[in-house]
């Protein structure tokens, strides 16, 4: 009998059939707010070992869609491109993603309690967000070389077929469903219960919706519809990859794997603050998805490698490869918190982000440089532990 994990996984493959070979690569990129930093690292040693990779399915969410956006997009080389991504990653700071001046904050947070107090008398929300995201905006137009907000590069690297499809997660405030916008050539929409995919032609819009962090940054109009950070709602993180017809996937996580010792060992003493509530809360919605999914996507794979190929009814086991860090990156991120602008470091320690061992929520929000570099570093560094493995993986797509 089919347990509901397995019949969740068959149902994925069976959206998208395509021959199995070099051309069906996957890349998966999750979310995590500034640690998208580390996958951008990781991906400049598979540049070096590989720099004229192709990669056909490229998927992000969150952050995750950044990098997606840009890999997808770019008219150069794989190594090329990894380049930029990483020039991109180098040179962002806090004031690029978000306006940190001490006006701007205070006014945002007595907006709030206005809002708050008002009872609902006000009529409509006119608060949207607890920053103000238009220098982001600003950046990815400029990075992502959007003309009117379109990145055109997709269409330019869909015709070379160098691409065969992007794909960008959101969640619908309106709706409650996982909305996956895809772009890409001979490709068919999908429906499951609360996640669908809707063909469109992505745009900045796209980009600055999935990497929309809930409360925090506002959500983006996309339709009639408003949208946020993919990651809320995205329960199964390898879906899109699979439903384009990837069948070796690439996953970079950034979510530390703790042994059972440092599981237990608690990261901070007393009643816990509100960053150490929302860090928790954070992960469980950024990053503690892949692995259960990982764990269904190797069980089919057991079950399909146990059958004949004449009873496999036409599936085939997907290679997955799955990389996360090596350190924990929130307790990393303590070590850089002072250089913060001196307003949001005001509001980041008023939530309590010195009173943690760990703060996983700063690490969300820790744009800047020398973090991101050492983000970076450390993402070049596992990669380079992992060469063998990666090599292999890759092999047949040399």
């Amino acid at each position: 009998m089919k347990t509901p994990s397995t019949l969740t996984a068959l149902e994925e493959l069976e959206t998208a059939v395509h021959s199995p070979g070099p051309s069906d690569l996957g890349l998966v990129m999750g979310g995590g707010g500034a640690r998208a930093a580390y996958q951008v690292g990781f991906l400049r040693q598979v540049a070096r070992q590989f720099p004229e990779l192709t990669i056909p399915y490229i998927t992000g969410v969150s952050a995750g869609a950044i990098n997606a956006a840009l890999l997808a997009s770019h008219h150069g080389s794989f190594i090329q491109a990894v380049g930029e991504l990483s020039q991109l990653w180098g040179r962002l700071t806090v004031e690029d993603v978000f306006k940190v001046d001490t006006r701007s904050l205070s006014m945002n947070g007595l907006r709030w309690l206005k809002q708050l107090a008002s009872g609902g008398l006000g009529g409509p929300p006119r608060v949207r967000g607890l920053v103000d995201t238009a220098p982001l905006r600003r950046y990815l137009t400029e990075v992502l070389h959007a003309v009117d907000g379109e990145l055109t590069g997709i269409q330019y690297n869909l015709e070379r077929g160098r691409l065969k499809a992007l794909a960008i997660s959101t969640s619908s405030y309106s709706t409650g469903q996982s909305v996956t916008w895809v772009q890409g050539s001979d490709i068919r929409e999908w429906e499951r219960p609360e996640r669908k995919a809707r063909s469109t032609v992505i745009s900045v819009d796209h980009i600055m919706a999935s990497s929309a962090l809930p409360l925090l940054f506002p959500a983006v109009q996309l339709g009639e519809g408003w949208y946020g950070d993919g990651g809320v709602r995205l329960t199964a993180p390898l879906s899109p990859a699979l439903h384009l017809g990837a069948r070796k996937i690439m996953a970079i996580s950034t979510r530390y794997d703790r042994s059972a010792t440092e599981a237990e060992e608690p990261t901070i003493q007393g009643y816990p603050p509100p960053a150490q509530v929302m860090g928790v809360l954070m992960n469980s919605i950024f990053l503690d998805l892949l692995d259960p999914d990982a764990v269904r996507l190797e069980r089919l794979n057991q079950l399909l490698s146990g059958l004949p190929p004449e009873r496999r009814a036409g599936f085939n086991p997907v290679k997955l490869l799955t990389l996360r860090p090596s350190v924990d990156l929130g307790k990393l991120a303590y070590e850089y918190e002072p250089k913060l602008p001196k307003a949001f470091r005001f509001f980041t320690r008023g939530l309590g982000t010195q009173q943690t061992r760990s703060p996983d929520f700063l690490s969300f929000v820790l744009f800047q440089p020398d973090y991101l570099m050492k983000l970076m570093e450390v993402g070049e560094t596992d990669a380079a532990a992992r060469a063998d493995d990666i090599a292999e993986f890759l092999r047949d797509n040399e």
